[in-house]
């Protein structure tokens, strides 16, 4: 496979989720559902039209997207916007800890001074929503 299907960077080759993580960016900042050929154009580097195909076929075929055909293929869109993908992976990640108790510290205590204050805020209107019943 050529270097510039992979991408390049100092090893010629991008990770598969790395591709995957571009061409979800690229669909989440479109107005509309993308082709192959416009998400190629919108990625950086020297991406092969074959790798772009793929990568949206896997992603497609895990669910995160939607098609529509389009001319003689198809247009492509997430499923989710960036915010709902990113709450779902981190939730997986939640669940797959033995001890969430720990994880939940560990995110917290790793949090800028600004977002533990946008988490408080959020948690703090959550709650205000339920009542003081906890309902």
């Amino acid at each position: 496979m050529r270097k510039s299907d992979e991408g390049g960077g100092a090893g010629g080759r991008r990770a598969r989720g790395e591709l995957e993580s571009g061409v979800l960016a690229a669909l989440w900042a479109a107005d509309e559902p993308l082709t192959a050929r416009r998400v190629q154009e919108r990625l950086p580097g020297d991406l092969a039209y074959t790798t772009v195909l793929t990568i949206l076929s896997r992603l497609y075929d895990k669910g995160m997207l939607v098609r529509h055909p389009a001319g003689r293929g198809y247009a492509y869109a997430p499923v989710r916007d960036e915010a709902s993908e990113t709450a779902v992976r981190m939730h997986s990640l939640l669940e797959r800890g033995a001890d969430r108790e720990a994880v939940l510290a560990r995110f917290v205590s790793e949090l800028s001074q600004e977002d533990e204050q946008l988490l408080q805020r959020l948690l703090g209107e959550q709650d205000a929503g339920r009542g003081d019943d906890g309902q």
